[in-house]
């Protein structure tokens, strides 16, 4: 799985954690629930970056190539 997914992933866990705290009154579930948001967010940055990145050097690579 790319980390791109797992980032959507955590943020789905997230928003069901927070949601989970609202529903019952917990506060400490619901700000866990926003900061596993915030990490699945900047890991599905960081993946869209990554693969960004395969794309420019497998595009170099073509070019010598070439």
């Amino acid at each position: 799985m790319s980390e791109k997914a797992k980032g959507k992933m955590e943020q789905l866990k997230g928003k069901a954690k927070e949601a989970a705290g609202k529903a019952t009154g917990n506060d400490r579930m619901q700000a866990e629930g926003k900061t596993d948001q915030v990490k699945g967010k900047v890991r599905e940055v960081a993946g869209k970056a990554d693969e960004k990145a395969r794309g420019v050097k497998d595009s170099l690579q073509d070019r010598r190539r070439s």
